[in-house]
Formats: C-alpha cells, structure tokens, sequence
C-alpha cells in the first residue's frame, strides 16, 4: 500500500508519518495486516506537480492539511475547503479510487459555542465536498470530526495544552482564565491508533447530537472513541505534580490508559534539555549509601542500597511493611531470622544471577557484602513509602 499524508508536518502528520514508517520498515509488528511499500508526505513546502504525482501513485490518501490559525478569517475557507478541492481534483484527474480520510473538527457541527465559527463552517463545507465526492465517485471516503487534540505542538498557539506544559516545563507564566472549563481531548496517540483501525477497515463509525458523539454502526462520520473531558484546572493542578516530582519522588497515579499517563508523557517532550536529569539525594556513611528513587502512595517505594566491602546492613524487623532485596552488582547473603519461632534461613545472592528476595514481615534480617574488594548494590523495593513518625522498623540481630 502506497500512503499519502497531507499536512505531513503539523502535529498529526508529524506522528501519524513516524508511525507509518515504523510499520513499513517492520519497526511495528502490531498490525501484521497492514503492508506500507510507500508513504508520500506532502506540506506546504512541497510543488503542486509532487502532489499531483502522489495522487497518481497513492493507494490511500490522510488528508490532515488545513488552517486553524489564519491572519485573516477568508485563509480559513481557502486553506481548508480550498485544498480539499484540490486535492479531490487531483485524485479525479488520475481517476485514483483511493480511500480518502478527511481530519475534520467538532466545530464543524456549528452547535453550542461553535455556532459562529468560521472555522468551523470551512471544515463544514470540506465535509460536504468529501461526501459528495464519494457519492459520485464510490469511493471510501472517512470524515473524522476530532474535539480537541493533544500532542507535542507550539505553545502559545492553539492548544491550552501544550501551553500549559510548556510553561510549567519552563517556569513561565501562563493564565488560566476559568479552572472549571472543560475540554474534551483525544491523545495523539490514540489517534494514530484510529487510523491504523481505519486502515484495517475496522474504524468506528458515529452521529452527533449537537457537540456530542453518539457511536452508531452505521453513522455517517468516523471516530476515535477514546478521549479525556478534564477540566483546565484539573489539567494545570497535575502538571504541578509532575513539575515536582524529581524533588518528592513522588510518582502520581497514572493507571493503564489514564489522562494523567498521556499528560505526563506529554509533559516530558516540553522539559528543557537540562532537565532532563536530576540529582537524587544520596544518604552516605561508613558503611556506604541509600537512596530513594521514586516513591508511590500505592506501591511504596524504590531505593538502591550500597554496602562497603565486608559490611553487614540491617538487622532489625517490622510488623507489617515487607520489602523486595535484589542484587544487581557484588556478591552477598540475605540472613533472615523469625523473632517468634528462631526460624533461619539464609541466600546467597550475586549480581551475575538477579533474583528476588522477599523480607518477611516478623523476620529479622540483614544483607552482607561478602566481598572484600567490591560494593555490593541492591535494589530495594518497599510497599510503604518510609514514614519517621511510624516507620514499622525496630533493630534486632539476626544471630542470636
């Protein structure tokens, strides 16, 4: 199959190409049914003969170029309508029967707040030539309304977004007119997802009741059904988080497919190259160092300890905290001793062959460095973050 990609330089195209490309050189294996000899990126720097030769060629057109921000309202009718035309003219000159995808927006149905858009209306009328375009033509023809999209572009434009990750990134100012405005977004990369779907020929089809998307089989327009509606406080409040995080090491909850999972890996892109590290605060004596890396207000804690040649650590106990001891450098022994019953056991660990050890709750323990030319260094998982009002830790030899 031979792709083309209009607007291939804006914030969908940019990842929507990268994709493509992953897929066509068998970077991405998760779409075995989709075969990609060729995608042809076409943007505002290219001739109109090179996309008069791409739709000659293409098997299947994503039509993403468009105007949202023009110095005057007349660009928006013909930087979206205007290309639309051409585009199709193109296609028909080849007598090219390419499925054709059209990157719509939910301005389009003139409802609500978007009654007076003159964005709006010049995606409305692109709508219309796209579907009459199929009527005469036969041609599969996918009108996708997006609401608000969220990815990696210019701050200061046209997405609350990104202008909020970029200045709290950058510790600039920004405004929030109204904390309790709610936007409904979709993730770039649930996107790209979408039209991988359409690809396969299993894209999901809706109507609209005003501004509102109903999923319906049979719907005249496509959709990508997986989208947030979060609040623009809420979106600002948890990029302060995220801002904070490499000085609590606290990681925020981010389940499997969340807002906030999509918002931090947002937030990333924006850090200044200096940020991209950060120091951690190394606990040193003579015995060696400890050190938090991240904490969790569900899963506890994550630290690397390093022990000295021939120091012992620990000996003592707790109630009801556990914790994971992995050797991942050195060569040791984890001794573990049960305070009720004298229960011991004891393992040899090394970092040529990681392995996890739990420390049992009600088991006094401790770990040696059973080298004396080399540190030995252990991961160190916790199920509770340390607390030193409560810390559920009380020293007790191992050996009696």
């Amino acid at each position: 199959m031979k792709i083309l990609v209009t607007g291939a330089k804006g914030m969908v195209g940019t990842s929507l190409v990268n994709n493509l490309i992953a897929i066509r050189d068998g970077k991405n294996k998760t779409r075995p049914n989709i075969s990609i000899e060729q995608v042809y990126e076409y943007d505002r720097n290219n001739t109109l003969d090179e996309l008069d030769n791409f739709c000659k060629d293409c098997d299947f057109v994503f039509n993403l170029a468009g105007v949202n921000r023009p110095e005057n309202q007349d660009d928006f009718m013909k930087g979206n309508f205007g290309f639309a035309s051409t585009l199709l003219d193109l296609l028909k000159k080849h007598n090219n029967k390419a499925s054709v995808m059209l990157s719509s927006s939910i301005q389009a149905t003139l409802a609500g707040r978007f009654g007076n858009s003159e964005y709006g209306r010049s995606k409305k009328a692109g709508e219309d030539l796209f579907f009459k375009y199929a009527k005469e033509t036969g041609v599969k023809v996918a009108v996708y309304r997006f609401p608000n999209l969220m990815g990696h572009s210019k701050p200061n434009y046209n997405s609350a977004v990104s202008t909020f990750c970029w200045a709290i990134a950058n510790n600039q100012e920004f405004t929030v007119n109204d904390r309790s405005t709610q936007l409904e977004l979709l993730y770039i990369d649930d996107l790209v997802e979408g039209m991988f779907d359409l690809l396969e020929g299993k894209e999901q089809h809706c109507e609209f009741d005003g501004v509102e998307t109903i999923l319906k089989e049979d719907g005249k327009y496509c959709c990508v059904s997986v989208t947030h509606k979060v609040t623009l406080g809420e979106i600002v409040d948890l990029l302060k988080e995220f801002k904070e995080q490499p000085n609590s090491l606290l990681m925020p909850k981010m389940p499997k497919g969340s807002f906030a999972k999509k918002l931090f890996s947002l937030y990333l892109t924006y850090l200044p190259k200096d940020k991209f590290r950060y120091p951690l605060k190394m606990n040193v004596d003579e015995r060696g160092s400890f050190t938090e890396i991240m904490r969790t207000l569900e899963c506890g804690q994550v630290s690397v300890n390093i022990s000295k040649p021939g120091v012992t650590k620990g000996n003592h106990w707790h109630n009801s905290k556990w914790e994971q001891f992995i050797v991942v450098s050195g060569h040791g022994l984890i001794q573990q001793r049960n305070i009720n019953t004298d229960e011991f056991v004891e393992f040899e660990v090394s970092g040529d062959k990681l392995e996890v050890v739990y420390m049992i709750p009600g088991w006094t323990h401790n770990i040696i460095n059973l080298r004396l030319d080399a540190d030995l260094v252990t991961v160190m998982i916790s199920n509770e973050v340390f607390d030193k009002d409560k810390p559920d830790t009380f020293y007790r030899i191992v050996h009696l």
